[in-house]
């Protein structure tokens, strides 16, 4: 049986995916957790917890791992820093997940509350030489992505898509095996039905 593991984004929690992991329960997936506090824990800090993490599920068995915006991002890593011997997920589903700059992260950089609530996790998705560090991953990656945020002059993402936080661009890579868009904005992407039912309906292409 292939079991799934959720990260959740930065300033949620793993009860921000309680509904999709409620519709992988109910057709039989074992499913689990991990989480992390940006404000108490530098990145370093949280990839080490989040690779060991990998490591125990690996040693069981098939398993996916599921990314929400900076959850795709910490996964990514953790991935990257281990052991080539260590198996690889059948699948990792990114959500909102940025893979360059976040252009909202920039511009919240210059406040000093930000900078308290996000510490080194929000340095990371605002600085362009850390996140260009993060490798591709080398399993299939299947990015699921926003489109109904606002465009126009007011918007930060002007005409570009996005989900209300990243734009379509920062989540876009020609590294990925496909990237799906769906009119949901970027904080109810893994609480969405389409959502959940999508990733049910890859699930079931690997069993």
């Amino acid at each position: 049986m292939i079991q799934v593991l959720f990260v959740h984004g930065m300033g949620r929690s793993p009860l921000s995916a309680w509904p999709l992991l409620r519709q992988l329960r109910k057709q039989g997936i074992k499913t689990s957790t991990f989480s992390y506090f940006v404000s108490s824990q530098s990145s370093e800090m949280i990839q080490f917890r989040l690779a060991k993490r990998i490591r125990d599920i690996a040693n069981q068995g098939e398993y996916v791992l599921i990314g929400h915006s900076l959850g795709g991002v910490l996964i990514r890593s953790a991935l990257a820093n281990m052991d080539d011997k260590v198996r690889l997920p059948e699948r990792l589903f990114l959500l909102g997940s940025p893979v360059r700059t976040s252009r909202l992260a920039m511009f919240f950089q210059r406040y000093w509350l930000f900078r308290l609530l996000t510490k080194d996790c929000g340095k990371l998705l605002a600085t362009s030489e850390r996140m260009q560090a993060i490798p591709a991953s080398h399993c299939p990656t299947t990015a699921i992505v926003g489109v109904k945020g606002i465009n126009g002059k007011n918007s930060p993402f002007k005409s570009e898509l996005n989900d209300g936080v990243v734009s379509l661009s920062e989540v876009s890579a020609d590294w990925m095996t496909e990237q799906i868009q769906l009119p949901v904005m970027h904080s109810f992407l893994p609480s969405s039905r389409q959502v959940s039912n999508l990733i049910i309906k890859k699930l079931g292409l690997l069993s």
